[in-house]
């Protein structure tokens, strides 16, 4: 039986070589319920979100890790977003006329982005071109070019669930070129059928019993968007009064919908004059910067 939205390490005991399994459920079809997603792209959309987290887990920062594809093909965007609470969110805009002509070439020609918003550190940003559609190899190719780090990624999606592997080498050490080497050639066998239908526990003993391998406890994962009424208001603020009033008057309300979870915000003339009258100096009052 799958675990239901977790995330799993493991590694190979004496030897410098990692791993990590993302299952999703809930948070994958929560993700799919905000837009009536045709099935090949949910299913783009579920590996997406497996690729975030599998990708916010190889690292230890405070923040944000999101992955973002741009291509000309049916799917024209997709976005993945994981932070460092395991809290993922996820969206994808196709063409739906290119979607029917060109069922095998879902990107076209296109690059991924991967970005990470560190408070504690700058912004990192990395860009890789999407060869051949798939973003299990554009990811090892970013590994490959900016990291130099050997790694090798499995995604598998149906529309119920959406799951994932990473075997990676730890940075900073001497590769075991002979332990990689035998690990990828058992790993090869993994067919999408098994990742989708076995236990994280099952495919370890499946691909890897002959080795000594040491399972870690799972972690939880869940969607979370991160927009809110308050932040919302703070985008109005920004825009100041005069122009706020302007629109509420042509339109009498102001509606900004969340792309991410499709939730809508509205503010009407009451909720406008509340943005800031907090910002606006009573008679006889003084502040000091």
């Amino acid at each position: 039986m799958q675990h239901s939205d977790t995330l799993q390490r493991f590694l190979f005991e004496n030897s410098n070589v990692r791993g990590t399994f993302i299952h999703l459920g809930n948070s994958y079809q929560t993700a799919l319920g905000r837009y009536d997603y045709p099935a090949e792209v949910g299913q783009q959309l579920g590996q997406a979100l497996v690729a975030s987290s599998l990708l916010s887990a190889t690292i230890k920062f405070d923040g944000s890790l999101i992955l973002q594809t741009q291509a000309d093909g049916p799917i024209n965007m997709l976005v993945a977003q994981s932070n460092s609470q395991r809290q993922i969110r996820g969206l994808a805009r196709w063409q739906e006329t290119l979607l029917a002509e060109q069922a095998n070439n879902l990107y076209g020609d296109g690059h991924m982005t991967i970005t990470i918003d560190n408070k504690n550190d700058e912004r990192y940003q990395g860009i890789v071109d999407l060869a051949g559609g798939s973003l299990a190899r554009a990811i090892e190719n970013h590994f490959k070019q900016s990291e130099q780090i050997q790694t090798h990624i499995w995604l598998a999606a149906d529309g119920q669930q959406a799951v994932g592997m990473l075997l990676q080498h730890l940075p900073g050490k001497d590769p075991d070129q002979d332990l990689w080497n035998r690990l990828e050639t058992l790993s090869t066998t993994l067919t999408n059928e098994e990742m989708l239908s076995l236990s994280t526990e099952e495919i370890l003993f499946r691909l890897f019993h002959e080795e000594e391998v040491r399972l870690f406890e799972a972690e939880p994962i869940s969607f979370r968007c991160s927009c809110s009424h308050d932040k919302v208001a703070d985008m109005l603020r920004a825009l100041g009064p005069d122009e706020v009033h302007e629109i509420i008057e042509q339109e009498e309300k102001i509606s900004v919908g969340c792309e991410f979870c499709n939730q809508q915000y509205e503010f009407d003339r009451v909720d406008a004059e509340q943005l800031f009258a907090s910002s606006t100096p009573t008679p006889g009052s003084s502040s000091t910067h």
